[in-house]
């Protein structure tokens, strides 16, 4: 199947918050660890979000000449192609976004897809995320208007972060404190600036103590039953039952209780992306410990093509990161629910 449409993304979002579960939204950063989400997600029969953060974007760019729209740009593209032959629905995100890469990375993706919707096309994008969270909130909020009516123009959904997540993502970083809690009032003036889908859809990333990257138990409290006191008080004001989408960051190393809470307070969108680096490339040092005098030509000797040729190796690497990203659709419960 191509990649989403609106319209199929949408549905897509309708039926994980009515079934009580969620989307894992893979990061990735090149063609190989594309495939790997794809695979994951045909082998778990589940429909998914597949994303690029401003890191990524900039890496698939190249090194030679370092651009985020042009990395973007090329495995959107590619993607576009080489899921046609996956049986599942998948939806083009981009990750991060703060203030100081808009005009770089947001923007300019933004107007190609409403140039694309001009000609009669789908947005090249599904979605694109707005991070505010290192702004005031009314500033957040300012910027998030701006962004939601150019997203809405161009059949995009958008994602703001209104409050901080903990750790660090692309230079992104918050500390891990008590700051890491969205309250009823930012939900409510979010809903008041950004209105519950009247002037555009999009999803929430709440803060319930979130942390991005790796942490050991105990470092970290989750308090995902956060996400039902925002649904009831702006539900409550606004006359509308469990107004928002949720999304779940730093979902990395959560328990399958914590997921579960989530799930059931309105999360639809989960991202992964330190389990899937890990899982891409154990595989690739293992391989390399197994054959280090094939890999390489150590005392004058010639190595073994078979062990250094990329694609040995490669293919290795995604099956493992295929096996974790079907491992995070059974904790989503998203497993078999794909769209016929």
């Amino acid at each position: 199947m191509p990649i989403a449409t609106p319209e199929v993304y949408n549905e897509m979002l309708d039926r994980a918050k009515a079934g009580k579960f969620a989307y894992p939204a893979i990061n990735v950063t090149s063609t190989q660890t594309l495939h790997a989400a794809l695979r994951g997600f045909a082998e778990a029969e589940s429909d998914g979000i597949i994303q690029i953060s401003t890191g990524g974007a900039e890496f698939l760019g190249g090194q030679y000449n370092k651009d985020m729209v042009s990395g973007a740009v090329a495995l959107a593209e590619f993607a576009h192609i080489v899921a046609k032959k996956y049986d599942i629905n998948v939806a083009l995100h981009t990750d991060h976004c703060p203030k100081d890469k808009l005009d770089g990375y947001v923007r300019p993706l933004l107007d190609i897809s409403a140039e694309r919707v001009a000609k009669g096309e789908n947005p090249l994008f599904q979605s694109h995320m707005w991070d505010g969270s290192a702004e005031n909130l009314a500033d957040n909020l300012a910027i998030g208007q701006e962004l939601l009516a150019k997203a809405a123009a161009a059949k995009i959904i958008l994602e703001v972060e209104i409050t901080p997540t903990g750790g660090e993502e692309d230079g992104v970083s918050h500390e891990i404190n008590d700051e890491l809690y969205t309250t009823v009032d930012d939900a409510l003036r979010t809903a008041e600036a950004l209105g519950l889908g009247e002037k555009g859809r999009y999803l929430l990333a709440a803060s319930f103590g979130n942390v991005h990257g790796v942490y050991k138990p105990g470092n970290v409290v989750l308090r995902p039953e956060l996400l039902k006191d925002l649904q009831e008080g702006v539900g409550a004001k606004h006359g509308k039952a469990a107004p928002f989408d949720f999304v779940f960051h730093g979902g990395s190393g959560s328990t399958e209780q914590e997921i579960a809470t989530a799930l059931e307070n309105g999360v639809v969108k989960m991202n992964l992306d330190t389990d899937t680096q890990y899982a891409f490339t154990r595989p690739v040092a293992d391989h390399m410990f197994r054959n280090y005098d094939g890999v390489l030509k150590v005392d004058g000797e010639v190595g073994n093509k078979k062990t250094y040729d990329p694609r040995s190796w490669g293919k290795l690497a995604e099956a493992g990161m295929a096996k974790r990203v079907t491992e995070a659709c059974a904790n989503l419960r998203s497993t078999g629910t794909k769209l016929k």
